[in-house]
């Protein structure tokens, strides 16, 4: 179920866009002003509202680690503010000095992108905060923009209703021309990196003034060619959609509608799973946080509203945890002892808390360590906890780690994930004995790879540590 926990009404005018970093709600609206807020009890932080802009401010987002966050404006700026101080940190000035409509952050956070009412695009280095590269779609405004997980592409869209896909050299890799009749409003790329057959594929939502939200997935080959597929057409709203976000593990995907409706989907199946009227105008804008169960959406009504989802089964709550955490060799002697009282074992919790039998411990228990260590004479009992262990074990393999977040060639989790020429990530460590014995061929496509070269996945690593964090 999704449940309203609070609701904001600090803003003066509409609200155009929210966005989360791990402990930090921003919200911006066109009131001039960018309100901040400490995401575990939604207290507004010392030094908000920011108040650098000389006009509406149309999107905000947050740098990979939380430490800036960058907001756009009519006046044709993007300001970079420090979330420590509140304090401005940069002000870049689009060419042209159009108003800038939105702004985006690439995973590591090493690019930022700007695009403004003219349709003219500002790719920037983040780290020097100079202009790297400029391109430009005419007669176009543009609205929309999101970074692939690699953070090697990014796509906009734009009020003349295409999506477009770009490299980082700004070069135009795809076009999908009449996405959405009359414009495209808001895009974003899923969190996960799927692969297969020689190519990757992302997926990509995308919603627009003809009242649909959009499901693609975007397909890149080793030879670099790239393409779009129309997955799923989703209709529950009633009037132009405006915003869409996924949730941080790509399970969800929520969206809201000059029809005052927020709707939630599961994003695999498409399916439509609640539909929220709490708004009271237009909701122009919605974010998932990526470290709690939390989303906001925000209004022309002047409101933030925080949404918290909670799973369909969280009324065994305990039984959810263990059964979805694959690392059960990280579980603590408390974890080991709520697991057995959730596998009918309640009489032994004693003995294994008088044994130290933390998660580590627990799947490497055997018929004779039970036997002579733990002391437990009943062979029907030693052999109803060895099958609970293998069930345990299983449902873990199943259910538990996203695909993405193992090795490919390992499947262990990554500690040090790296990009490959052949665009898998991979372990740092498996993928460089891989290249030194295999002659520099890619272990997943088994063509050569064309340089050794790799890069650190940043949002990967980042995105496993939140991971096991939560679990």
């Amino acid at each position: 179920m999704v449940s309203l926990i609070c609701t904001l009404q600090d803003h003066r005018d509409d609200v155009n866009w929210c966005a989360f970093s791990p402990t930090l709600l921003a919200t911006c609206s066109a009131d001039k002003t960018v309100r901040i807020y400490n995401t575990q009890d939604f207290s507004e932080v010392p030094y908000s509202p920011l108040s650098g802009h000389g006009y509406g401010v149309h999107c905000c987002c947050f740098s990979a680690c939380g430490q800036y966050l960058a907001s756009c404006s009519t006046d044709g700026s993007t300001v970079v503010w420090s979330t420590d101080t509140g304090e401005i940190e940069a002000v870049l000035e689009h060419p042209g000095r159009n108003p800038v409509r939105v702004c985006a952050f690439s995973p590591d956070s090493s690019h930022l992108v700007s695009g403004a009412s003219d349709g003219t695009l500002g790719l920037w280095d983040f780290r020097t905060k100079t202009l790297h590269r400029t391109g430009a779609v005419n007669d176009t405004t543009m609205v929309a923009c999101s970074f692939t997980p690699c953070g090697q592409m990014f796509v906009t869209g734009s009020t003349y209703g295409d999506l477009r896909l770009w490299d980082l050299d700004m070069n135009q890799l795809h076009a999908e021309k009449n996405t959405h009749d009359l414009g495209v409003t808001c895009c974003c790329f899923g969190p996960k990196i799927l692969s297969g057959s020689g190519t990757v594929q992302f997926r990509l939502a995308s919603c627009g003034q003809d009242s649909t939200l959009k499901i693609w997935t975007v397909s890149r080959s080793n030879t670099g060619s790239c393409k779009m597929q129309l997955l799923h057409t989703l209709t529950g709203q009633s009037a132009p959609v405006l915003s869409c976000a996924f949730s941080a593990d790509g399970q969800l995907l929520v969206s809201g509608s000059v029809d005052k409706t927020v709707t939630v989907y599961d994003a695999s199946q498409g399916t439509l799973l609640y539909i929220l009227n709490q708004h009271e105008r237009y909701v122009t804008a919605c974010a998932f946080s990526p470290s709690t169960p939390l989303f906001a959406t925000g209004s022309m009504d002047k409101t933030v509203n925080i949404w918290r989802v909670e799973d369909g089964h969280s009324g065994h709550g305990r039984k959810l945890l263990c059964h979805s955490r694959l690392l059960v060799s990280d579980w603590s002697e408390e974890d080991v002892g709520a697991w057995l009282c959730e596998e009918g074992l309640q009489v032994l919790v004693e003995n294994f808390k008088a044994n130290n039998i933390d998660g580590a411990e627990l799947i490497s228990l055997t018929k004779e360590t039970l036997a002579s260590e733990l002391n437990i004479e009943s062979v029907g009992l030693r052999s109803k906890v060895l099958r609970k262990v293998e069930e345990l074990k299983a449902g873990c393999v199943c259910t538990g780690v996203p695909d993405e977040y193992l090795c490919p060639i390992t499947r262990e989790l990554m500690k040090d994930p790296v990009i490959a020429a052949d665009g898998y990530s991979y372990e740092r460590e498996a993928i460089e004995s891989w290249i030194a014995t295999k002659n520099r061929s890619s272990p997943m496509t088994n063509l050569p790879l064309q340089t050794t070269l790799l890069t650190p996945n940043r949002t990967l690593k980042m995105a496993i540590g939140r991971w096991r964090t939560s679990q």
